[in-house]
């Protein structure tokens, strides 16, 4: 079997068990202030998809020398929640994966900035042709959990699918 049978018969397995995956609760925020002051640290990403259809997403990212694999579900109709199932893969693997990927990659700087109760805001700085484009994520426990809103979050986009990475991709912010 080759590489590529082999990684399409286990996205279809990881289809099969989708329930089975964990859920990821976050909220998403535009950015309006400085938030490279409070950050802790800072990760540079590429990242493409195998699938972008708005029921599953499939995510290849690289994050500096290591890459990964998420598999995304849809979102309720909040867009706080939805399923979620990552792993890590060589980075080589991910190398090979990306060019596979539907046309377009994500590629950008998240800032990790430590919010007062303990949880912490991913900030990404995007670049290429979603340059200008700073989106806050911040996951939660529960979709009713309390956290300080500092004074560089904008509007909140949560469940507004134009902000979600794999859109970006087709349909580019320097493009709205």
């Amino acid at each position: 079997m080759s590489f590529v049978q082999t990684v399409y018969l286990w996205l279809y397995l990881c289809f099969k068990w989708i329930e089975h995956m964990a859920q990821e609760i976050e909220r998403k925020f535009l950015v309006v202030g400085d938030y490279k002051s409070l950050a802790s640290s800072q990760i540079r990403i590429t990242q493409g998809y195998l699938s972008s259809v708005a029921e599953r997403t499939v995510r290849v990212r690289i994050s500096e020398d290591q890459g990964s694999i998420t598999i995304k579900g849809i979102g309720s109709n909040s867009g706080l929640t939805r399923y979620e199932w990552e792993r890590e893969i060589p980075l080589q693997e991910a190398e090979e994966l990306l060019l596979l990927c539907e046309e377009g990659m994500i590629d950008k700087t998240r800032f990790l900035v430590p919010e007062a109760s303990g949880l912490t805001f991913e900030v990404d700085e995007f670049y290429g042709v979603n340059q200008g484009l700073v989106v806050a994520e911040i996951e939660l426990p529960s979709e009713d959990h309390p956290f300080e809103k500092p004074a560089w979050l904008g509007k909140e986009v949560t469940g507004d699918v134009k902000y979600y990475n794999a859109c970006l991709m087709t349909h580019p912010f320097e493009k709205w």
